[in-house]
């Protein structure tokens, strides 16, 4: 049988359609937006929910990864039928409902980084969870995509009940004077908005280190770099358990394929690959679920080993 080109799939689809007598139909207006985002799954016992806070298309150049030469970059790309020069952003937080406890892990953007992500509360609403019905709130690092939605545009607690719990190493990095006087332009945009959302807060806040559990069945796990103090979660209920990956491994087309590169996102490059590897390597040697905030929503598979580095294999979608 002769191979199909796509010209001639073009040309038989031209010639049905003149065949097929035209027919009238209301006209319907084009969807504004995507369905609401909010997954749930199960993990033993407990109810797990992505909630997704949108996306931001953020354009790169060269050198966007210390390690990587832009046409490798752009050919990874090109190889996950992403478009070129941009790398897509998701933001998914990870409810926990333990049954007792209602545990966010990291709040989102808030609307406060780009205008086409910020849909947090109301993919929170689609779930029926009020804000007010947060017990926990974990922060898994400082940077703004994860901690501004503790507090909306005015300033104002959003989750008014909710004890908030953060790495002890993140607070002291990011309110410590020197380290601001020190930083780059871009870095120092980071710890003054570490002071704009924690301000008033400072006497709310629990801090944690790594290795200790941070809510019910929740530990946290050191996997710093990507920030000095940035941490990761495990979460285990009954006989299952996963690992809430957070910024370690980032979009996976390229930082779990290639979990040596080093993206200028990341503070300490080197240190960064090490926590990757690390958890990258457990979760697909152990067949752990794992989250990644900045996987593609609902942000939710395996890790499969793929040559020197990884792969993302996502869980098949299931009604509840």
């Amino acid at each position: 049988m002769s191979g199909i080109t796509r010209r001639a799939v073009i040309a038989a689809s031209a010639i049905a359609a003149a065949a097929i007598p035209i027919r009238s139909f209301a006209a319907a207006p084009p969807a504004k937006r995507q369905a609401p985002g909010a997954y749930r799954f199960r993990l033993g016992a407990y109810q797990m929910t992505a909630i997704y806070d949108g996306l931001w298309p953020l354009k790169i150049e060269d050198k966007f990864i210390r390690n990587a030469s832009n046409a490798e970059v752009e050919a990874s790309l090109a190889a996950a039928f992403l478009p070129p020069g941009i790398l897509q952003i998701n933001f998914t937080a990870l409810l926990v409902n333990t049954g007792r406890k209602l545990v966010l892990i990291d709040t989102g953007t808030a609307g406060q980084i780009v205008d086409s992500a910020g849909t947090l509360l109301d993919n929170l609403a689609v779930a029926g969870i009020k804000p007010a019905a947060i017990d926990t709130i974990l922060i898994s690092h400082f940077h703004p995509d994860h901690i501004n939605g503790l507090k909306d545009r005015d300033g104002r607690k959003i989750f008014r009940n909710a004890e908030i719990a953060v790495p002890e190493a993140e607070w002291t990095y990011w309110m410590n004077e020197a380290n601001m006087t020190g930083a780059s332009p871009t870095v120092r945009k980071y710890f003054l908005n570490a002071r704009r959302i924690f301000r008033d807060l400072a006497s709310e806040v629990k801090r944690f280190t790594p290795g200790s559990e941070v809510a019910p069945g929740i530990t946290a796990i050191a996997a710093p770099g990507h920030t000095p103090g940035h941490v990761a979660f495990a979460v285990a209920s009954g006989n299952q358990s996963m690992l809430v990956l957070a910024d370690t491994a980032r979009n996976p087309e390229l930082f779990v394929r290639h979990p040596e590169w080093q993206p200028s996102f990341d503070m300490d490059g080197l240190v960064a690959v090490g926590s990757r590897r690390r958890l990258l390597d457990q979760a697909a040697a152990d067949k752990m679920l794992v989250h990644g905030y900045h996987f593609p929503f609902p942000a939710i598979g395996h890790i499969a080993k793929a040559g020197t580095g990884f792969a993302l294999v996502p869980v098949m979608w299931q009604p509840l």
